[in-house]
């Protein structure tokens, strides 16, 4: 089989990497992606191997890089798209690397704090121009008001007759100003706080600003209120001084005279212009070495990457005794070999190393690791299978056969034409696009989450145009495309109706007995005419609930069958007989009986003889009562093959049981003796007795303990056959009761089916019938809102929730009902070391998500 229907056939390989050239060949293996590393070092901490340093310097270089993109991105700078990958760079060029990093960091830091004060500086200043315009009105106000209004609102500062002089003057006490900006969530605590702590000895004047400036500090766009204070005394002023203080106010210097507050204001003028100017040429300079920095900064991060990789690989490696030599162990695809031998020499060229690298396979008793190449279109159904457990080493992968039976029972679930239409539409788009970069690298993770189904998408919604042709449903309405079976006027012609019976009836019945009624069965699907019928939900109700059964049977009947392949590839013949054919015979006995009764209902029995009909789930209740008194039967014979068939599955329960410990306890204590085992271990679906017959039958196919060396060989386990009969109770009771609740759990196809019709059927009717029945000129208008209530519905309802729920049913089939007859799933997957799967910090932080590598 090929490499889909079965995992990849691994081998354990030893590789040989010389000092000088162990880098270049690590490089050439992770271009590739050929062979995953194991580690030979698993008791050396990560702190302790012969490579952390270098580690830690790419770590280093990843950091300066982070910095480097945040400031690229921040200014806006495109980053060029990486047309060829690079490779990763020799040793030698590691440092020059790493120096022309820390002097880009170097000087864009100190640009970089430059500008950061010159904007301060800038903003301090605009700030303190604003507060000079602000206060200017308060001067203007008290100088209007002259002394005796200024000094209101101290009160108890009593002038003396004489001197004309308050007693705070006398005292020596000067008159003081503090100026500056608040924000204005803080302003009503902070005027609370002065007045309570200065005792009144001070003077608050404030005003809001019209205009919006940006915080010094903080760098936001705020509105602000700048504020005066007057007070008397140095130590009032001190502690005006921390108030302010704590309420982060931004103070600044009060000019004493009108003269000198137009000396600020004109100073402040020249020094904003000259801010300006030298701001714009430190942008202009930033943003130059930007631009040159942008050009080589995504092949740096690539090739940090790929270096830091190496490094890793490396430290998984053991030295010899020389130490000289690296010693890796790898897994690696057969087929893939020889493109690993090329790969070591290609890496011993480039380092022009005398001795080249070389690799030897060499025997494992671990377990492989699972491989399954997959393309763009298989990926995601892939997915589905490993989502439930990676498939055990060499055993049947489901995931071929999951192309095509998932869409399809979602379909069966979903089934209407309009619907799946819409879904394949959408899906389609997203497979045109699926090379534009913007739609692969967004960072939505429900869009990323459809995006990478898309292919699951346009066959769930093909298989639902095919089910809704077959059930004849186009949102909710059926199509008359090969017109009727059926025909009204042969009942006027056999004088069945007359102009009477329809004015007498509101409902009447076409019998198909009378000739020219029933003409023949429609050729695609569901008779459109069962759209108008009174009964069509009884009829459909029957019809789907025993396809339902039918196709569950035969899904579960095919995942029993694939298990033969399993059997067959591990050399468990035994299995065939003692597990295969007790499974295959109790579900076709039971079950498999059931479908036959349908279908022959269906073929035995016409529309002459169809009230003569017995019901099918009857003669099956029956079946297991061993009865069939009172009821007509279906054929001939029909109770002694019942009986034949339900003892035929009584039968097989015991052999199930007991068929498979037995042997094995025969095998190993019959005469049977036990012999090594080649190569590696075969890991089947079962339990540890299985490797032991493996081992037996590897002998009867004439492997002796000569051809393979032993040091790594496995050595079969103690048989218990306790622990045998226990795993295959466990089994037995599994399978048969899961064969009845697992073709019950079918019936979910049947209900969600109708569930979906009945939803489309409501919508229909309670949205769009109401637009489409208004007959006046408004109806043409008024349909057009109605029409989008109808879409927004139908895409959130039907297509997303009801999609979604379908989904998860189909799931539940495959994972519960149809892999769990053959598949384990307990395979560890293949992880091979590339370049492209190992994502870097800068990766992982999206400075990246916009180039196109």
């Amino acid at each position: 089989m090929g490499s889909m229907f079965r995992s990849e056939e691994m081998c354990m390989a030893q590789l040989f990497l010389q000092s000088g050239s162990a880098y270049d060949c690590i490089s050439e293996l992770g271009e590739m992606g050929l062979v995953e590393f194991r580690d030979l070092n698993p008791s050396v901490s990560s702190f302790q191997r012969k490579f952390v340093s270098e580690i830690k310097r790419c770590e280093e270089m990843e950091r300066i890089l982070a910095y480097l993109l945040r400031e690229i991105r921040k200014a806006g700078i495109p980053l060029p798209d990486v047309e060829v990958s690079p490779v990763a760079p020799p040793p030698r060029q590691v440092l020059e690397i790493m120096e022309q990093l820390q002097r880009l960091e170097v000087e864009l830091s100190e640009v970089a704090r430059n500008k950061e004060k010159l904007q301060r500086n800038l903003l301090e200043l605009m700030e303190y121009a604003l507060m000079l315009k602000v206060t200017r009105g308060f001067v203007h106000r008290s100088e209007r008001d002259r002394l005796g209004p200024q000094y209101e609102e101290f009160p108890f500062l009593e002038k003396d007759s004489v001197t004309g002089c308050t007693s705070m003057q006398r005292l020596g006490a000067k008159l003081g100003f503090i100026s500056g900006l608040i924000q204005r969530a803080k302003m009503e605590a902070f005027e609370r706080m002065l007045w309570r702590v200065c005792k009144g000895y001070t003077i608050l004047s404030h005003s809001d600003t019209d205009e919006s400036v940006q915080d010094p500090d903080t760098g936001e766009v705020t509105k602000s209120i700048v504020f005066l204070i007057s007070f008397w005394g140095d130590q009032i002023g001190q502690k005006v001084q921390k108030i302010c203080d704590c309420y982060h106010c931004h103070l600044y210097p009060h000019p004493d005279s009108a003269e000198e507050r137009e000396d600020v204001m004109d100073s402040l003028r020249t020094r904003t212009q000259d801010l300006q100017t030298v701001l714009h040429r430190t942008e202009d300079y930033l943003r130059q070495v930007l631009d040159k920095a942008s050009e080589s900064v995504c092949t740096w991060v690539i090739q940090v990457k790929k270096m830091k990789a190496i490094y890793h690989i490396l430290n998984l490696c053991s030295f010899d005794v020389t130490n000289k030599c690296l010693i890796a162990e790898v897994w690696c695809p057969i087929n893939d070999l020889a493109s690993l031998r090329r790969a070591l020499e290609e890496g011993s060229r480039k380092s022009g190393a005398t001795i080249p690298s070389f690799v030897n396979r060499i025997p494992s008793s671990g377990t492989p690791p699972t491989l399954l190449r997959t393309n763009k279109f298989t990926s995601g159904f892939q997915n589905i299978v490993d989502a439930y457990g990676v498939g055990s080493y060499r055993e049947v992968n489901p995931g071929p056969y999951t192309i095509v039976t998932f869409p399809f029972l979602f379909a069966v679930m979903f089934g209407d034409l309009g619907h799946g239409l819409v879904m394949a539409l959408f899906a389609l788009w997203m497979v045109l696009c699926e090379k534009d970069p913007k739609v692969k690298r967004s960072r939505n993770e429900i869009w990323n989450m459809f995006f990478e189904g898309r292919y699951i998408i346009l066959m769930m919604g093909l298989f639902s145009v095919y089910t809704g042709l077959i059930y004849n449903d186009c949102f909710s309405k059926s199509l008359n495309i090969f017109s009727s079976g059926w025909s009204v006027r042969a009942m006027f012609t056999e004088q069945q109706w007359t102009n009477e019976t329809l004015r007498s009836n509101a409902l009447l019945t076409l019998d198909p007995n009378i000739t020219g009624v029933f003409n023949g069965p429609y050729p695609l699907g569901i008779d459109p005419i069962w759209n108008m019928a009174s009964n069509r939900l009884t009829f459909l109700n029957s019809y789907k609930m025993k396809m339902s059964v039918i196709l569950g049977v035969l899904h579960m009947s095919f995942g029993i069958v694939l298990g033969v392949f399993n059997h067959l590839h591990f050399r468990q013949k035994f299995n065939l007989y003692l597990v295969f054919l007790p499974e295959l015979l109790f579900l076709l006995c039971l079950f498999g009986y059931l479908v036959f009764m349908i279908f022959f209902k269906w073929l035995a029995y016409s529309a002459q003889d169809s009230r003569l009909a017995p019901s099918v789930l009857v003669h099956f209740i029956n079946m297991f009562l061993m009865k069939g008194d009172g009821e007509r039967p279906l054929y001939p014979g029909q109770m002694a093959l019942q009986v034949l068939l339900l003892v035929i599955a009584l039968l097989s329960v015991p052999v199930l049981l007991l068929g498979k410990p037995i042997y094995l306890y025969w095998l190993h204590h019959g005469g049977r003796s036990q012999g090594s085992y080649r190569g590696y271990e075969r890991v089947q679906r079962g339990s540890v007795e299985d490797l032991s017959v493996t081992l037996s039958h590897d002998l009867e196919e004439g492997v002796s303990h000569s051809d393979h060396p032993t040091g790594r060989e496995a050595q079969p386990e103690q048989f218990d056959f306790g622990d045998v009969l226990l795993h295959q109770a466990i089994h037995t009771i599994e399978y048969c009761l899961g064969c009845i609740s697992n073709s019950a759990s079918y019936l979910r196809l049947w209900a969600l089916s109708l569930a979906h019709a009945q939803l489309s059927e409501v919508l229909w009717t309670m949205v769009l019938r109401v637009g489409v029945r208004v007959d006046s000129s408004v109806g043409a208008v008024f349909l057009v809102p109605v029409f989008g209530v109808f879409a927004v519905l139908t895409v959130a309802i039907l297509l997303l929730m009801e999609g979604l729920s379908a989904f998860l049913h189909a799931l539940r089939l495959h994972w519960v009902e149809f892999q769990n007859k053959f598949y384990s799933g307990t395979g560890v997957k293949f992880v091979p070391f590339a370049f492209s799967l190992l994502p870097s910090s800068v990766d992982q932080e999206g400075l990246m998500e916009d180039v196109v590598l």
